[in-house]
């Protein structure tokens, strides 16, 4: 199992929790569930599939959506939610592309053996 996957379990569940200690709008709390809600999701089917590069490139995904969403649904204003966000998305953007290499080898090694 990789560390990378691991961290992106963390990171989801943290970003669902946050909103219970941060100040948040309807629109930064529905982000914050559904995208971390998202990530967790991902994360558990990198831990399940770890040959599946598709679960890493939808961290960095979720990563770049989490990163814009205080901007596109107008939570830019609210500093710790906007912060959580944007901190979460930036590791969960670094955190897929640390597991791309290992992902691709295991794609590699289940690949060759069919």
């Amino acid at each position: 199992m990789r560390w990378q996957d691991w961290a992106g379990v963390a990171l989801g569940a943290y970003l669902i929790l946050g909103t219970m200690w941060t100040s948040t709008n309807g629109g930064a709390m529905s982000a914050m569930i559904v995208l971390g809600a998202l990530l967790l999701i991902a994360s558990v089917w990198s831990l399940a599939m770890p040959g599946s590069m598709t679960s890493e490139y939808s961290h960095m995904l979720l990563g770049v959506l989490l990163f814009i969403s205080p901007w596109v649904l107008g939570y830019a204003e609210m500093v710790g939610a906007a912060w959580t966000s944007w901190i979460v998305g930036v590791l969960a953007v670094v955190v897929g592309a640390a597991a791309l290499p290992e992902a691709n080898a295991a794609h590699r090694g289940v690949a060759g053996q069919h």
